[in-house]
């Protein structure tokens, strides 16, 4: 396999929806979010109205990369080895010897190779991937506080509360029905929470699809809240940018085979039809799916046994992407601008960036403290890279988010924005186990890669 690749070189174009051609502003959007959950615990579970309230520094918590263990109560930020590099209970920080007395001396993980095989959710854990769930461990670490405050046992209920408020939000019905926090607010203000894409990136998808790629649009939100996004951040004619919308698709379960996997179904009105489709036979909009019926149907329309094909994803379960054949995985990693990587090439010195947002919101945040989830963490440290602490030592080590995105993606960059003004044909590194780990972040590896190369 070549060190270098293009687009120029792909048949199809395929994308993520959120946190890839969607820019959310996180500071609002994590305000919300957190308030959804919390106020589902506090209006039908009971909770403590205390949940509901936040100072700006309580934000510093949120990092996305961490794993709840149900089984301790902990959440962890892990080593690429699946190593304990650091560990809170509630929102408390665990010493080393905490952390010894729950992992072992050797700060192992036991679930470490399940969810490192797998990526999927289970009844001994969670992983934090994406911003639409980060707030939940803040919130999942917030109720640990309470209850240990006032002496109560900490069960597996907390969990199931937690994941009863995710779905009371997210479900597939919720916009249409007006239910949970987060939808009616959004449709409400979409301008307060989506940013819409600039016109380099607009100008950038015409270009592929005029110069004959096929694109896609993949998302596992509901069609009803993909076109409201779509048409506050692309326009109201976004449908023209791309061959194929497919809607409800959850990853991993959209790589499932037989007989797991989920039919294609078409949507009257955001509506799925109950009768699943045997095959993919045209391009279009769709709702659910699966891997082998999509790659029937790419196959019929490029009229190539293996057409090549490129994924952007902003989620480490885009992997599966990478593991289905001819599939190159882009991943969009927010945490590079946090760490010095410039999102886009150039942006004029008059004018905030897309994601500072406009300057009155930039106040009211900065002035209070309150920092960006894409930001470096003072508790939890670089996303990329960490220090382990063990007897008096200190050791330098990758978090397993860093080496995953190393692993499972050809390259990484901090946003569209940052690669949409440059030619089709321009060559980027990939990701090698043979190069340095610096190799493959466009347009430069963040700082604590760096800093680890020179050391």
């Amino acid at each position: 396999m070549s060190e270098y690749f293009s687009l120029s070189e792909c048949d199809v174009i395929g994308f993520d929806l959120d946190h890839t051609l969607c820019r959310y502003n996180l500071k609002e959007t994590s305000r919300l979010i957190y308030e959804s959950f919390a106020r589902y615990l506090v209006e039908h579970k009971g909770y403590d109205k205390d949940l509901l309230l936040l100072t700006p520094a309580t934000w510093d918590f949120c990092f996305k990369g961490l794993v709840v263990d149900l089984e301790e109560g902990n959440l962890i930020k892990l080593a690429e080895d699946g190593t304990v590099l650091r560990a809170t209970h509630g929102t408390k920080n665990l010493s080393t010897d905490d952390i010894i007395k729950h992992y072992g001396p050797k700060r192992e993980w036991k679930h470490f190779n399940s969810l490192n095989t797998s990526y999927t959710r289970s009844a001994k854990y969670y992983f934090y991937d994406n911003y639409f769930d980060l707030p939940g461990a803040l919130l999942c670490a917030r109720v640990v506080d309470m209850l240990n405050k006032r002496g109560a046992e900490i069960t597996s209920d907390i969990w199931k509360d937690i994941v009863a408020a995710i779905d009371h939000n997210y479900n597939t019905s919720a916009f249409r029905e007006d239910t949970g926090t987060y939808f009616p607010s959004v449709k409400c203000c979409p301008g307060s929470y989506l940013q819409p894409c600039s016109d380099a990136v607009k100008r950038w998808l015409r270009s592929m699809k005029n110069s004959g790629k096929i694109l896609l649009l993949i998302t596992s939100s509901h069609s009803d809240y993909c076109r409201l996004v779509c048409e506050h951040i692309l326009g109201m004619d976004f449908e023209e940018l791309f061959d194929i919308i497919i809607t409800n698709a959850l990853k991993p379960g959209f790589f499932s085979l037989v007989p797991q996997q989920r039919p294609f179904r078409t949507l009257v009105n955001d509506v799925e039809d109950s009768e699943g489709l045997p095959s993919l036979e045209k391009p279009g909009w769709y709702s659910q799916g699966n891997w082998p019926h999509l790659h029937e149907l790419l196959k019929t329309m490029t009229n190539k046994s293996e057409p090549k094909a490129l994924f952007f994803g902003g989620s480490v379960r885009s992997r599966h992407f990478r593991q289905a054949p001819v599939w190159e995985t882009v991943m969009i990693v927010e945490e590079m601008e946090g760490e010095g990587v410039p999102r886009a090439n150039a942006t004029p010195s008059n004018s905030p960036t897309p994601s500072e947002g406009p300057a009155e919101k930039k106040g009211k945040f900065e002035d209070q403290g309150m920092k960006s989830p894409s930001a470096v963490s003072n508790q939890w440290g670089s996303y990329f890279v960490d220090v382990q602490k063990n007897e008096g030592e200190e050791t330098r080590r990758l978090t397993w988010c860093c080496h995953s995105i190393h692993t499972y993606s050809t390259m990484a960059i901090p946003s569209i924005e940052a690669i949409a003004d440059l030619p089709l044909d321009f060559k980027f590194q990939r990701f090698s186990s043979d190069k340095p780990i610096t190799t493959g972040y466009y347009p430069r590896p963040p700082d604590s890669l760096l800093k680890w190369e020179e050391n």
